[in-house]
């Protein structure tokens, strides 16, 4: 049997999750990638499909930085665009990273501006 890497083993974890969550139009999930330069977050209606909002340290205009604090900016715009579309509440989808660091920032921005999760 081959060994398999760190990002194979993220992907058994991701689909070991995913298992368990799903995402409605009332209430979104919330996914989270990382990769070595940025943090994406989108919400994601998983009945149809579609992506609801999303945000990311990629984007200039956000002006966040690949850094915990950088994650926190990210959560809080995630929040409020989502607020603009009418959601309050999401099922948080950690993508089979640890809840540690960036991952856990991206989570308490998102919470302080307001969604439920």
């Amino acid at each position: 049997m081959a060994v398999k890497t760190r990002s194979e083993m993220r992907v058994v974890r991701h689909k070991r999750i995913r298992k368990h969550l799903k995402g409605t139009a009332e209430r979104p999930r919330l996914a989270v990638f990382r990769s070595q330069k940025h943090i994406y977050a989108q919400l994601i209606d998983d009945s149809t499909g579609h992506t609801l909002a999303a945000a990311s340290t990629a984007e200039k205009a956000l002006g966040a930085t690949d850094t915990v604090d950088g994650a926190k900016k990210v959560g809080e715009a995630l929040a409020k665009r989502a607020t603009e579309k009418g959601v309050k509440a999401v099922v948080f989808d950690r993508g089979g990273f640890r809840y540690h660091g960036m991952v856990a920032s991206l989570a308490d921005g998102a919470r302080s501006a307001g969604l439920e999760f």
